[in-house]
């Protein structure tokens, strides 16, 4: 057992010790004299207790049980600290959605955004590594972090879709457009996936990934660096908004089934009509934002 993991069962063992209901205060400083160790080994216990949805952390106030000492899991292999990886994303999905929601300063410090996901200063390095990597954020002169205003609003989405329903679909009627029928059989393989239940069960990251992996390739095989280059550009800084959108999954079904006619086409070598259908999706995609526009509105 590791040492976090250790840390971990101990709080539990003093939660049920206390016979503490949901919504106890869990104080730092009260555990690590209990404990009889250094704060920063029971804030780090507490930050898995919070990836696994025990505790829940409230900005400026510290940690909360969520559920009464009766219900805590039995077995410490269930709350096995997260990896590397899984914070560094869990990390990014917070920052994003409280950046949308209007609840996250505009500029932070490092510090702030560390204490606040409760990560170390290696992850804090790689959470804004990714973000600024994507676009949305940069470091300010001298001091701290400021995120772009750019792509935190629905109108910002819907520009980004007039920009690539004026270029993608004009991509595929480039003299020099060649798809391989590798790529193609890539990309079929990838929608019939997520037709076969992976809508429901992907992540965002590979919801994400696998939309912004269709349309580059189809602009991929355009061989114009000008389109491409764009393309690329556009959807690095459309993250935010994408992931937010994609709480509603209903309408992924009909993008496959388009993504679908798209790919018969191209294979068919109709590329006249297979731009029609590309600025068609495009369309019924920009119509579909009216009615998220309330999921991708910050409530503040």
């Amino acid at each position: 057992m590791s040492a976090q993991t250790n840390t971990v069962t101990k709080i539990l063992e003093l939660i049920r010790e206390d016979r503490l209901p949901g919504g106890a205060h869990l104080t730092a400083q009260k555990l690590a004299d209990r404990l009889r160790l250094s704060r920063s080994p029971v804030n780090d216990a507490l930050g898995v207790l919070e990836q696994h949805g025990i505790v829940a952390r409230k900005p400026n106030r510290g940690y909360f049980l969520q559920q009464d000492f009766d219900a805590l899991p039995d077995a410490p292999a269930e709350l096995a600290p997260p990896s590397a990886d899984d914070i560094a994303t869990q990390s990014y999905f917070k920052l994003a959605d409280e950046l949308l929601r209007g609840v996250l300063p505009m500029q932070c410090s490092e510090a702030q955004l560390r204490v606040r996901y409760a990560l170390t200063n290696a992850q804090t390095q790689a959470l804004l590594a990714r973000v600024s990597q994507e676009g949305w954020a940069q470091r300010r002169p001298g001091y701290g972090w400021e995120f772009s205003s750019m792509m935190t609003t629905p109108d910002s989405l819907l520009q980004s879709y007039r920009l690539r329903l004026a270029l993608e679909p004009a991509a595929l009627l480039e003299p020099t457009f060649r798809i391989e029928q590798s790529v193609i059989d890539r990309c079929r393989a990838a929608e019939r996936h997520l037709l076969d239940g992976g809508i429901a069960t992907d992540t965002a990251d590979q919801l994400h990934e696998r939309g912004v992996r269709f349309h580059e390739s189809l602009v991929e095989a355009s061989g114009n660096p000008f389109f491409i280059d764009t393309i690329k550009r556009v959807n690095r800084v459309r993250r935010l908004l994408s992931y937010r959108s994609m709480q509603d999954r209903s309408r992924y079904q009909q993008h496959c089934d388009q993504h679908l006619e798209i790919l018969d086409l191209l294979e068919r070598e109709r590329n006249e009509d297979a731009a029609a259908a590309l600025s068609r999706h495009l369309r019924s995609t920009l119509d579909n934002l009216s009615r998220i526009s309330g999921i991708l509105t910050s409530p503040a």
